[in-house]
């Protein structure tokens, strides 16, 4: 079998393409959004951008490569975003140009229309954006970006309605695939979800008479805003003068919620659907436990993301829980230029074996996922070099053998490790002694559907899992994506109908 290769620096993780926040009804609210995607960071890392209103000075923006806390903790950048309403933005691209992002490609984006104008930021994948690019160029739109995000700023500005929510109505109607947007006119402050619900979107008070919109409730706690609810699939929340209109733009829907939200994306100490993501993941430990128990001495997370999971392992299992490997905290996204000598360290830079806790014992390593395996293969040869006697590897997620088209930077199906080799396969490429993941069924449980999942009509967004697209990628089809048969389709819902 041929090695799956990566650059040594690259984390051989799933990514979520970015975070939204919006405040309005409080005094430089760009502040309050600068403080809210300092807590959304983890959804994206590469950029970020804060455009705010101000009724003397209009609308300004800042848009900036890198970390929050390097850019938007600047007073003499933050006294150029006046207003009391601001909305913001941070990126990991999945979609338009990867590895060279250019400025003007980093949200929010704005457009100036008749009414007024109206600034956007997009969390999810539009998986039509090709189709509808083309044609908005054909009808003579001039793109400034290379995001897919871009098309709700043109197809409003096509649209013949009188004001601005309406036409955002009017253009997200001819969008597919996932989206939570957030958006601001000079009084209004706008959040939508799509249809299924895929990124999540929360709503909560600041104050007497302000309100924000975020990606996850954590975003709320760092600004001392009530969490008031969920903005619902398929819903429009229009806030202005202390009130929230809300409206069905498409109609009655069903959500799909993702729910890698659950395993990865989102914070633990997020709320999602009244549940606790901390406890989630460490139910799935749980399921991990009764589903793939193992003889050993020793059950250590991959950290961090593992860590919620293995505790819960630990805990069902009667296995003792340590730290066995120590994460650098200060290993940012970039580091020195690396040297043949640095780069064979590969991920020793990020994790370091607490060698005086592994020696000798046969280790239970939990970890969120396996992508490509890279890491895991490197992980587990730091194990076993501090002297552990046995590596047993449990992962708290089904195996990723499928891309995400709605908001994830997943790589190729053919780079996926479980798209090419059974769990036994993956087991010896990985080289551990026994490899185990939490079954779909199992990680249903753990997110509070007590029958698992139903195949007939799943409760979430799967698709990496399953194969199940709940929206079809078109994009992705007319370049050449292969989805699972239909047939094999049918079957999986036949036998769930029986």
């Amino acid at each position: 079998m041929q090695p799956f290769l990566a650059h040594p620096f690259d984390s051989d993780r799933l990514h979520e393409e970015c975070g939204v926040f919006g405040v309005i009804g409080v005094a430089d609210a760009a502040n309050f959004v600068a403080l809210g995607l300092h807590a959304l960071q983890h959804r994206g890392q590469e950029a970020g951008g804060i455009i705010s209103h101000d009724p003397e000075q209009g609308f300004n923006s800042a848009h900036r490569f890198g970390y929050v806390r390097d850019n938007f903790t600047k007073q003499s950048l933050m006294e150029t975003l006046p207003g009391p309403l601001a909305i913001g933005h941070v990126r990991y691209s999945t979609a338009g140009t990867k590895a060279a992002t250019a400025i003007r490609d980093v949200q929010p984006f704005f457009g100036e229309f008749a009414m007024g104008g109206c600034a956007v930021a997009h969390n999810g994948n539009i998986t039509n954006a090709l189709a509808l690019r083309r044609e908005l160029i054909e009808r003579g739109s001039i793109f400034q970006s290379s995001s897919d995000s871009e098309c709700i700023i043109h197809l409003m500005a096509r649209s013949i309605q009188r004001n601005i929510p309406e036409r955002m109505k009017d253009a997200l109607r001819r969008v597919e695939g996932a989206f939570s947007v957030i958006a601001m006119t000079r009084t209004k402050l706008i959040g939508v979800r799509d249809p299924l619900g895929v990124r999540p979107l929360v709503l909560g008070k600041v104050g007497d008479d302000g309100f924000a919109l975020a990606s996850e409730t954590c975003a709320l706690d760092i600004i001392g805003a009530e969490f008031v609810r969920e903005i619902e699939p398929g819903e429009m929340v229009v806030i202005s003068k202390g009130e929230v209109e809300s409206s069905r733009p498409f109609g009655p829907s069903k959500g799909r919620f993702c729910i890698f939200e659950h395993v990865y994306f989102s914070r633990p100490d997020s709320i999602i659907g009244g549940r606790s993501v901390y406890e989630t993941r460490r139910q799935i430990g749980v399921e991990l436990a009764r589903e793939a128990p193992i003889e050993a001495d020793l059950v250590c997370p991959v950290p961090d993301s593992g860590t919620p999971a293995a505790i819960g392992y630990a805990h069902e299992s009667g296995i003792p829980f340590g730290m066995g490997i120590i994460r650098n905290q200060y290993m940012g996204r970039t580091f020195i230029e690396p040297t043949e000598q640095i780069r064979n360290m590969g991920v020793r830079l990020k994790l370091n074996v607490n060698r005086a806790l592994v020696k000798g014992k046969r280790v239970v390593l939990v970890d969120d996922s396996v992508v490509r395996g890279t890491t895991s293969r490197k992980i587990k040869d730091m194990i076993l070099d501090a002297g552990a006697a046995e590596v047993h590897f449990r992962i708290a997620s089904p195996p990723t053998a499928w891309p995400c088209f709605y908001g994830v930077d997943t790589p190729d199906r053919e780079k996926l490790l479980a798209a090419q080799m059974t769990v036994d396969e993956m087991r010896e490429w990985i080289g551990v002694d026994s490899l185990a993941f939490v079954s779909l069924d199992g990680l249903y449980r753990a997110v509070g559907e007590a029958r698992g999942r139903n195949s007939a009509n799943p409760q979430y967004c799967d698709a990496c899992f399953s194969g199940e697209y709940p929206v079809a990628p078109f994009d992705q089809l007319e370049r050449g994506f292969r989805m699972k048969p239909q047939a094999e389709l049918a079957q999986i819902t036949n036998h769930a109908a029986e």
